[in-house]
């Protein structure tokens, strides 16, 4: 899918942060884009802002509801006559780091009823529609190199969600294959430095019927300016990514037809190679990229 002109666009926490930039780079395309997102005031901003760009609407949903995601998908058929392309982007993070056994249920409720079945709930309703078409498309999934490439033994939650989600994006993409569609699926790990996106303020979207029972300080580090400041204060590299540059990298990769999308995939694959190493010796695998 080389050019995108016309196409038909939905790209699910796309208000801000990294769907913002997909957004625009959507937009900068030709795409006609409707952006997905949770929060109303935010989509009414990023809309009005982006109009100015192409054409772009918003719709108000929650991609952990399987009803609004449905909903979602039969107001973008009627209304804009297909999709072409799904972003399966909104994600959140577990409420912050710590040991495996200090998380709790409801940690792990919320972060996989967003971010796993958030994927799943786009692939449900949209691929069955976008399959009967027949016309050519794309499924997109936001995954994480924190879990989509190595666990992350301080983050297991969140990382065991984007974990998921890889597994289930090849899963896709072959069977797509298999049953003679026109459609594919890709991958895409944000990448390529820092990341200051809405995902270190995720908590403010957190469901109270799903809030921790036993509410917890702030872990050091917890927030994008110490995380920052943690970094360059070991020497290591801290620049932030530029979110647009970021989106029109992402649809650079969906014009070549690349399944994975993302910087450093040399460096992946070495860290990848030597979890092979490890696991054919019986050895715990290394745990996360360096």
């Amino acid at each position: 899918m080389d050019d995108l002109n016309g196409k038909v666009a939905v790209v699910t926490g796309g208000a801000a942060g990294i769907g913002r930039g997909i957004v625009e780079a959507l937009l900068g395309e030709g795409a006609r884009v409707v952006v997905a997102d949770i929060e109303q005031p935010v989509l009414d901003v990023a809309v009005k802002e982006l109009g100015e760009i192409g054409s772009v609407r918003g719709v108000l949903t929650d991609v952990s509801s399987a009803e609004s995601v449905e909903a979602l998908a039969a107001d973008v058929f009627a209304n804009d006559g297909g999709c072409h392309l799904l972003f399966n982007n909104a994600g959140v993070t577990s409420g912050g780091g710590g040991r495996p056994w200090e998380q709790e249920a409801n940690d792990w409720a919320w972060c996989f009823s967003v971010n796993v079945f958030g994927v799943a709930h786009g692939m449900l309703s949209f691929v069955p529609r976008m399959i009967e078409s027949g016309e050519e498309g794309i499924v997109v999934n936001t995954s994480s190199m924190d879990g989509g490439i190595a666990p992350v033994p301080y983050a297991s939650v969140y990382a065991s969600s984007k974990a998921a989600i890889s597994c289930l994006t090849e899963a896709l993409a072959h069977q797509l294959a298999a049953a003679g569609t026109a459609l594919r699926a890709a991958v895409f790990y944000p990448s390529g430095g820092l990341l200051d996106t809405g995902l270190w303020t995720a908590q403010r979207n957190r469901p109270a019927s799903l809030a921790r029972r036993k509410p917890r300080p702030p872990a050091p580090g917890t927030t994008f300016e110490e995380f920052r400041a943690q970094l360059e204060a070991a020497g290591r590299p801290a620049d932030v990514v530029d979110l647009r540059e970021l989106g029109r990298f992402c649809l650079e990769g969906v014009k070549r037809g690349d399944f994975v999308i993302g910087h450093g995939l040399d460096e992946a694959a070495a860290m990848l190679h030597r979890r092979a190493d490890a696991i054919a010796a019986g050895r715990l695998p290394p745990a996360a990229l360096s």
